[in-house]
Protein backbone atom coordinates (compact mmCIF):
# COMPACT_ATOMS: atom_id res chain seq x y z
CA UNK A 1 0.00 0.00 0.00
CA UNK A 2 1.36 3.40 -0.94
CA UNK A 3 2.30 5.04 2.32
CA UNK A 4 4.42 7.79 3.77
CA UNK A 5 4.38 10.96 1.70
CA UNK A 6 1.67 11.73 -0.83
CA UNK A 7 2.08 11.03 -4.51
CA UNK A 8 4.09 13.80 -6.14
CA UNK A 9 2.68 15.59 -9.18
CA UNK A 10 5.50 14.11 -11.25
CA UNK A 11 4.52 10.57 -10.23
CA UNK A 12 0.88 11.19 -11.14
CA UNK A 13 1.86 12.61 -14.53
CA UNK A 14 4.16 9.66 -15.24
CA UNK A 15 1.46 7.21 -14.18
CA UNK A 16 -1.14 8.79 -16.50
CA UNK A 17 1.10 10.03 -19.32
CA UNK A 18 -0.41 7.65 -21.87
CA UNK A 19 -3.85 9.08 -21.13
CA UNK A 20 -2.51 12.62 -21.42
CA UNK A 21 -0.98 11.98 -24.85
CA UNK A 22 -4.18 10.36 -26.07
CA UNK A 23 -6.34 13.20 -24.74
CA UNK A 24 -4.17 15.80 -26.43
CA UNK A 25 -4.46 13.87 -29.70
CA UNK A 26 -8.25 13.54 -29.39
CA UNK A 27 -8.60 17.27 -28.73
CA UNK A 28 -6.22 18.26 -31.51
CA UNK A 29 -8.19 16.59 -34.32
CA UNK A 30 -11.45 18.61 -34.19
CA UNK A 31 -9.57 21.78 -33.26
CA UNK A 32 -7.29 21.50 -36.28
CA UNK A 33 -10.20 20.68 -38.58
CA UNK A 34 -12.11 23.70 -37.28
CA UNK A 35 -9.27 26.21 -37.42
CA UNK A 36 -6.99 25.02 -40.21
CA UNK A 37 -9.60 23.55 -42.57
CA UNK A 38 -12.39 25.98 -41.63
CA UNK A 39 -14.92 23.29 -40.74
CA UNK A 40 -16.99 25.79 -38.78
CA UNK A 41 -19.89 23.40 -38.44
CA UNK A 42 -17.74 21.08 -36.29
CA UNK A 43 -19.08 22.30 -32.94
CA UNK A 44 -21.64 21.27 -30.36
CA UNK A 45 -23.45 23.38 -27.76
CA UNK A 46 -21.75 23.12 -24.38
CA UNK A 47 -24.90 22.61 -22.28
CA UNK A 48 -25.71 18.99 -23.29
CA UNK A 49 -22.02 18.06 -22.96
CA UNK A 50 -21.96 19.56 -19.46
CA UNK A 51 -25.09 17.59 -18.54
CA UNK A 52 -23.43 14.42 -19.79
CA UNK A 53 -20.33 15.27 -17.73
CA UNK A 54 -22.47 15.63 -14.61
CA UNK A 55 -23.98 12.18 -15.17
CA UNK A 56 -20.55 10.66 -15.78
CA UNK A 57 -19.24 12.26 -12.59
CA UNK A 58 -22.01 10.57 -10.60
CA UNK A 59 -21.20 7.21 -12.16
CA UNK A 60 -17.49 7.62 -11.38
CA UNK A 61 -18.32 8.57 -7.81
CA UNK A 62 -20.47 5.45 -7.43
CA UNK A 63 -17.72 3.21 -8.75
CA UNK A 64 -15.01 4.79 -6.60
CA UNK A 65 -17.15 4.45 -3.47
CA UNK A 66 -17.78 0.78 -4.24
CA UNK A 67 -14.09 0.19 -4.95
CA UNK A 68 -13.08 1.87 -1.70
CA UNK A 69 -15.58 -0.28 0.18
CA UNK A 70 -13.87 -3.40 -1.23
CA UNK A 71 -10.47 -2.04 -0.18
CA UNK A 72 -11.64 -1.06 3.28
CA UNK A 73 -13.37 -4.41 3.86
CA UNK A 74 -10.12 -6.18 2.92
CA UNK A 75 -8.18 -4.03 5.38
CA UNK A 76 -10.69 -4.79 8.13
CA UNK A 77 -10.42 -8.52 7.43
CA UNK A 78 -6.65 -8.43 7.79
CA UNK A 79 -6.94 -6.29 10.88
CA UNK A 80 -9.15 -9.04 12.33
CA UNK A 81 -6.59 -11.67 11.28
CA UNK A 82 -3.96 -9.72 13.21
CA UNK A 83 -6.11 -9.57 16.34
CA UNK A 84 -7.16 -13.23 16.21
CA UNK A 85 -3.56 -14.27 15.54
CA UNK A 86 -2.38 -12.54 18.70
CA UNK A 87 -5.23 -14.21 20.58
CA UNK A 88 -4.13 -17.53 19.13
CA UNK A 89 -0.60 -16.84 20.35
CA UNK A 90 -1.52 -16.19 23.99
CA UNK A 91 -4.10 -18.98 24.13
CA UNK A 92 -1.71 -21.58 22.75
CA UNK A 93 0.99 -20.41 25.15
CA UNK A 94 -1.26 -20.41 28.25
CA UNK A 95 -3.81 -23.15 27.42
CA UNK A 96 -1.50 -25.96 26.31
CA UNK A 97 -0.02 -27.06 29.65
CA UNK A 98 0.66 -30.07 31.85
CA UNK A 99 -2.24 -29.19 34.14
CA UNK A 100 -4.57 -31.95 32.88
CA UNK A 101 -1.97 -34.09 31.13
CA UNK A 102 -2.02 -37.86 31.48
CA UNK A 103 1.74 -37.96 30.99
CA UNK A 104 3.44 -34.74 31.95
CA UNK A 105 6.30 -33.51 29.81
CA UNK A 106 9.10 -30.99 30.27
CA UNK A 107 8.76 -27.26 29.70
CA UNK A 108 11.00 -27.57 26.66
CA UNK A 109 8.70 -30.20 25.18
CA UNK A 110 5.70 -27.92 25.81
CA UNK A 111 7.49 -25.07 24.08
CA UNK A 112 8.05 -27.33 21.08
CA UNK A 113 4.30 -27.98 20.93
CA UNK A 114 3.63 -24.24 21.18
CA UNK A 115 6.14 -23.54 18.44
CA UNK A 116 4.63 -26.24 16.20
CA UNK A 117 1.19 -24.62 16.53
CA UNK A 118 2.73 -21.20 15.90
CA UNK A 119 4.66 -22.37 12.84
CA UNK A 120 1.58 -24.00 11.39
CA UNK A 121 -0.21 -20.68 11.82
CA UNK A 122 2.64 -18.92 10.00
CA UNK A 123 2.26 -21.50 7.22
CA UNK A 124 -1.45 -20.62 7.02
CA UNK A 125 -0.69 -16.91 6.74
CA UNK A 126 1.89 -17.63 4.06
CA UNK A 127 -0.39 -19.89 2.04
CA UNK A 128 -3.27 -17.43 2.31
CA UNK A 129 -1.29 -14.42 1.13
CA UNK A 130 0.15 -16.41 -1.79
CA UNK A 131 -3.34 -17.53 -2.79
CA UNK A 132 -4.63 -13.96 -2.58
CA UNK A 133 -1.78 -12.69 -4.75
CA UNK A 134 -2.43 -15.18 -7.55
CA UNK A 135 -3.19 -13.22 -10.75
CA UNK A 136 -6.76 -13.00 -12.02
CA UNK A 137 -7.73 -12.07 -15.55
CA UNK A 138 -9.80 -9.06 -14.50
CA UNK A 139 -7.22 -7.45 -12.20
CA UNK A 140 -5.83 -4.02 -13.08
CA UNK A 141 -2.25 -5.04 -12.33
CA UNK A 142 -2.29 -6.81 -15.72
CA UNK A 143 -2.58 -3.46 -17.50
CA UNK A 144 0.62 -2.10 -19.04
CA UNK A 145 0.84 1.13 -17.04
CA UNK A 146 0.35 -0.69 -13.70
CA UNK A 147 2.88 -3.40 -14.50
CA UNK A 148 5.36 -0.75 -15.55
CA UNK A 149 4.88 1.18 -12.31
CA UNK A 150 5.27 -1.97 -10.19
CA UNK A 151 8.39 -3.15 -12.02
CA UNK A 152 10.00 0.26 -11.64
CA UNK A 153 9.16 1.07 -8.01
CA UNK A 154 8.59 -2.07 -5.93
CA UNK A 155 8.63 -5.86 -5.79
CA UNK A 156 5.97 -8.26 -4.51
CA UNK A 157 7.40 -11.33 -2.80
CA UNK A 158 4.47 -13.59 -3.66
CA UNK A 159 4.85 -12.84 -7.37
CA UNK A 160 8.57 -13.54 -7.45
CA UNK A 161 9.02 -16.57 -5.17
CA UNK A 162 7.27 -19.95 -5.08
CA UNK A 163 4.68 -20.72 -2.41
CA UNK A 164 6.22 -24.16 -1.91
CA UNK A 165 9.54 -22.64 -0.83
CA UNK A 166 7.86 -20.12 1.49
CA UNK A 167 5.72 -22.70 3.31
CA UNK A 168 8.33 -25.44 3.66
CA UNK A 169 10.22 -24.06 6.72
CA UNK A 170 7.04 -24.06 8.82
CA UNK A 171 5.84 -27.65 8.32
CA UNK A 172 7.29 -31.10 8.83
CA UNK A 173 7.80 -33.31 5.78
CA UNK A 174 4.52 -35.24 6.04
CA UNK A 175 2.44 -32.11 6.58
CA UNK A 176 4.25 -30.29 3.78
CA UNK A 177 3.61 -33.10 1.27
CA UNK A 178 -0.03 -33.32 2.37
CA UNK A 179 -0.65 -29.57 2.06
CA UNK A 180 1.12 -29.20 -1.29
CA UNK A 181 -1.09 -31.94 -2.77
CA UNK A 182 -4.26 -29.94 -2.03
CA UNK A 183 -5.98 -27.17 -3.98
CA UNK A 184 -6.79 -24.78 -1.13
CA UNK A 185 -3.63 -25.11 0.90
CA UNK A 186 -4.54 -22.51 3.51
CA UNK A 187 -7.79 -24.29 4.36
CA UNK A 188 -5.98 -27.62 4.75
CA UNK A 189 -3.41 -26.11 7.10
CA UNK A 190 -6.19 -25.00 9.45
CA UNK A 191 -7.58 -28.53 9.27
CA UNK A 192 -4.17 -29.83 10.42
CA UNK A 193 -4.33 -27.40 13.34
CA UNK A 194 -7.69 -28.84 14.35
CA UNK A 195 -6.37 -32.41 14.15
CA UNK A 196 -3.44 -31.46 16.38
CA UNK A 197 -5.75 -29.80 18.92
CA UNK A 198 -7.86 -32.95 19.10
CA UNK A 199 -4.73 -34.99 19.78
CA UNK A 200 -3.70 -32.59 22.54
CA UNK A 201 -7.21 -32.88 24.03
CA UNK A 202 -7.01 -36.66 24.04
CA UNK A 203 -3.57 -36.52 25.71
CA UNK A 204 -4.81 -34.08 28.34
CA UNK A 205 -2.59 -31.13 27.44
CA UNK A 206 -5.78 -29.10 26.96
CA UNK A 207 -9.21 -29.73 28.45
CA UNK A 208 -12.67 -29.37 26.90
CA UNK A 209 -13.22 -25.67 27.54
CA UNK A 210 -9.79 -24.65 26.28
CA UNK A 211 -10.15 -26.92 23.28
CA UNK A 212 -13.45 -25.24 22.34
CA UNK A 213 -11.92 -21.77 22.68
CA UNK A 214 -9.01 -22.68 20.43
CA UNK A 215 -11.35 -24.28 17.90
CA UNK A 216 -13.42 -21.08 17.88
CA UNK A 217 -10.30 -19.21 16.79
CA UNK A 218 -9.77 -21.67 13.95
CA UNK A 219 -13.37 -21.03 12.87
CA UNK A 220 -12.63 -17.29 12.90
CA UNK A 221 -9.55 -17.87 10.76
CA UNK A 222 -11.76 -19.76 8.30
CA UNK A 223 -14.23 -16.85 8.35
CA UNK A 224 -11.55 -14.28 7.62
CA UNK A 225 -10.04 -16.46 4.92
CA UNK A 226 -13.48 -16.78 3.34
CA UNK A 227 -13.94 -13.01 3.45
CA UNK A 228 -10.61 -12.50 1.71
CA UNK A 229 -11.45 -15.11 -0.92
CA UNK A 230 -14.83 -13.49 -1.54
CA UNK A 231 -13.16 -10.20 -2.45
CA UNK A 232 -10.39 -11.91 -4.43
CA UNK A 233 -12.58 -14.22 -6.49
CA UNK A 234 -15.56 -11.94 -7.14
CA UNK A 235 -14.58 -8.97 -9.33
CA UNK A 236 -16.24 -5.59 -9.32
CA UNK A 237 -19.31 -6.20 -11.55
CA UNK A 238 -18.41 -5.67 -15.19
CA UNK A 239 -21.73 -4.05 -16.05
CA UNK A 240 -20.66 -1.13 -13.85
CA UNK A 241 -16.96 -1.09 -14.66
CA UNK A 242 -17.24 -1.49 -18.44
CA UNK A 243 -20.16 0.87 -18.99
CA UNK A 244 -18.55 3.47 -16.75
CA UNK A 245 -15.40 3.32 -18.88
CA UNK A 246 -17.37 3.75 -22.11
CA UNK A 247 -19.33 6.70 -20.68
CA UNK A 248 -16.03 8.40 -19.89
CA UNK A 249 -14.66 7.72 -23.38
CA UNK A 250 -17.76 9.21 -25.01
CA UNK A 251 -17.65 12.27 -22.76
CA UNK A 252 -13.92 12.83 -23.31
CA UNK A 253 -14.39 12.61 -27.09
CA UNK A 254 -17.18 15.23 -27.00
CA UNK A 255 -15.41 17.78 -24.79
CA UNK A 256 -13.39 19.51 -27.54
CA UNK A 257 -16.48 19.91 -29.76
CA UNK A 258 -18.12 21.94 -27.01
CA UNK A 259 -15.05 23.94 -25.97
CA UNK A 260 -14.29 25.02 -29.55
CA UNK A 261 -17.46 27.06 -29.61
CA UNK A 262 -16.75 28.60 -26.22
CA UNK A 263 -13.20 29.67 -27.09
CA UNK A 264 -14.33 30.90 -30.54
CA UNK A 265 -16.46 33.50 -28.74
CA UNK A 266 -13.23 34.97 -27.35
CA UNK A 267 -11.58 35.27 -30.75
CA UNK A 268 -9.80 33.08 -33.29
CA UNK A 269 -6.48 33.31 -31.45
CA UNK A 270 -8.03 31.51 -28.44
CA UNK A 271 -9.39 28.51 -30.35
CA UNK A 272 -6.16 26.55 -29.95
CA UNK A 273 -6.69 26.75 -26.19
CA UNK A 274 -9.31 24.06 -26.77
CA UNK A 275 -6.56 21.43 -26.89
CA UNK A 276 -4.98 21.88 -23.42
CA UNK A 277 -8.29 22.60 -21.67
CA UNK A 278 -10.00 19.60 -23.26
CA UNK A 279 -7.08 17.39 -22.27
CA UNK A 280 -7.14 18.77 -18.71
CA UNK A 281 -10.88 18.21 -18.33
CA UNK A 282 -10.67 14.70 -19.75
CA UNK A 283 -7.60 13.90 -17.63
CA UNK A 284 -9.51 14.58 -14.41
CA UNK A 285 -12.22 12.10 -15.38
CA UNK A 286 -9.87 9.40 -16.70
CA UNK A 287 -7.64 9.70 -13.62
CA UNK A 288 -10.60 9.34 -11.28
CA UNK A 289 -11.60 6.24 -13.24
CA UNK A 290 -8.08 4.89 -12.84
CA UNK A 291 -8.15 5.53 -9.08
CA UNK A 292 -11.27 3.39 -8.79
CA UNK A 293 -9.74 0.76 -11.06
CA UNK A 294 -6.66 0.39 -8.85
CA UNK A 295 -8.81 0.03 -5.70
CA UNK A 296 -11.14 -2.68 -7.02
CA UNK A 297 -8.85 -5.62 -6.24
CA UNK A 298 -7.03 -5.03 -2.93
CA UNK A 299 -4.96 -8.24 -3.12
CA UNK A 300 -3.61 -8.04 -6.68
CA UNK A 301 -0.14 -6.77 -5.75
CA UNK A 302 -0.45 -3.11 -6.77
CA UNK A 303 0.83 -0.02 -4.98
CA UNK A 304 -2.65 0.52 -3.48
CA UNK A 305 -3.05 -3.00 -2.08
CA UNK A 306 -3.66 -4.05 1.49
CA UNK A 307 -0.07 -4.79 2.66
CA UNK A 308 -0.67 -8.44 3.53
CA UNK A 309 3.02 -9.36 3.31
CA UNK A 310 3.89 -6.77 5.91
CA UNK A 311 0.94 -7.71 8.13
CA UNK A 312 1.92 -11.39 8.03
CA UNK A 313 5.52 -10.59 8.93
CA UNK A 314 4.45 -8.44 11.88
CA UNK A 315 2.18 -11.23 13.16
CA UNK A 316 5.06 -13.70 12.97
CA UNK A 317 7.34 -11.34 14.89
CA UNK A 318 4.69 -10.74 17.56
CA UNK A 319 4.04 -14.43 18.17
CA UNK A 320 7.70 -15.45 18.25
CA UNK A 321 8.38 -12.76 20.81
CA UNK A 322 5.45 -14.02 22.91
CA UNK A 323 7.40 -17.28 23.28
CA UNK A 324 10.59 -15.30 23.82
CA UNK A 325 12.16 -16.99 20.81
CA UNK A 326 15.12 -15.21 19.25
CA UNK A 327 14.75 -14.43 15.56
CA UNK A 328 16.24 -12.31 12.82
CA UNK A 329 12.95 -11.23 11.27
CA UNK A 330 12.47 -7.55 10.55
CA UNK A 331 9.32 -5.70 9.50
CA UNK A 332 8.87 -5.52 5.74
CA UNK A 333 10.72 -2.47 4.45
CA UNK A 334 8.93 0.31 2.59
CA UNK A 335 10.02 0.36 -1.06
CA UNK A 336 9.88 3.85 -2.57
CA UNK A 337 7.01 4.84 -0.25
CA UNK A 338 5.18 1.55 -0.95
CA UNK A 339 4.46 -1.09 1.69
CA UNK A 340 3.55 -4.53 0.28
Amino acid sequence: MHTGKNYTFKEVILWTRRDIFLLLFIAAIPTALYQAFHWKWLTLPWLPIALLGTAVAFVIGFKNNASYDRLWEARRIWGAITNYSRSWGIMVKDYVTNHHAKNQISEDALRKIHLTLYNRHFAWLTALRYQLREPKQWEAINLAHNREYRDQWFRVEEQENAMSDAIKPYLNTDEYNFVMSKTNKAAQILMLQSVHLRELLEQGYIEDFRHMELEKLLVEFYNQQGGSERIKNFPYPRQYASLNLWFIKIFVALIPFGLIQEFAKMGDEFIWMTIPFSALSGWIFTTMERIGETSENPFEGSANDVPITSISRNIEIDLLEMLDISHELKPVQIQNKILV
